[in-house]
């Protein structure tokens, strides 16, 4: 990471050389104040002055977004990505052509991908931040799909008085089905198994199995 040093009679002055050097604000880096005090002869006259070291802050989304980069190039893949900064998350968006083999079934490689960049990034980082990889919007149309099927089998559990067994799905995606029905008053979700077969069970209210 970029940093600079400059040293003048006041930390402001210092600081302030080192912020026009580098053309960012002071919330953009991190700042170390030294304090050199400098004797004159035979000790009778000192100056004092200030050394500061600014450092630029990593930016976590191009890390990532690099990273990513890195990943696809050495799997053969041409595309681009799109990176963006959300409240809870940071998003990189790959775009190109033929990308199904990066999202594989379910999403399984997609996640496998997300699990990667978030390791890579967050490695030396005491404040996590959560990196979310999609694929030309495929997380999105995948969970609108998670909720429209979880409304329909919860439909028929009402209906039939009976549970019904979804397929083996990630944590996300499990996360999806019961937050979907979680005001749903007829029935209730719960899951089973051991992953990757993990599933959901969607069950009528009345029946405590």
């Amino acid at each position: 990471m970029k940093s600079v040093e400059k040293v003048a009679k006041t930390k402001e002055e210092a600081l302030a050389e080192a912020l026009k050097e580098l053309g960012v604000t002071e919330d953009k880096v991190n700042v170390e104040v030294f304090e050199e005090v400098t004797k004159g002869l035979l000790g009778l006259l000192t100056t004092k002055a200030y050394r500061v070291k600014v450092t630029m802050k990593e930016d976590v989304g191009q890390a990532a977004g690099l990273f990513l980069r890195e990943m696809l190039v050495n799997m053969g893949i041409p595309a681009q990505v799109e990176i963006f900064k959300r409240k809870d998350n940071i998003t990189l968006n790959i775009n190109g052509k033929d990308l199904g083999i990066l999202i594989g079934k379910h999403g399984q490689t997609l996640d496998a991908l997300q699990y990667l960049v978030n390791l890579a990034v967050n490695k030396d980082r005491t404040e996590k931040e959560r990196i979310i990889i999609d694929v030309e919007g495929y997380r999105r149309r995948r969970e609108e799909t998670l909720r429209r099927l979880a409304l329909k089998v919860a439909d028929k559990v009402k209906r039939e008085h009976r549970r019904e067994v979804l397929e083996p799905m990630s944590p996300h995606e499990r996360r999806i089905i019961h937050s979907t029905l979680q005001g749903y008053k007829e029935v209730f979700t719960y899951s089973e198994g051991v992953e990757p077969y993990r599933h959901v069970i969607i069950s009528p209210q009345e029946n405590d199995s």
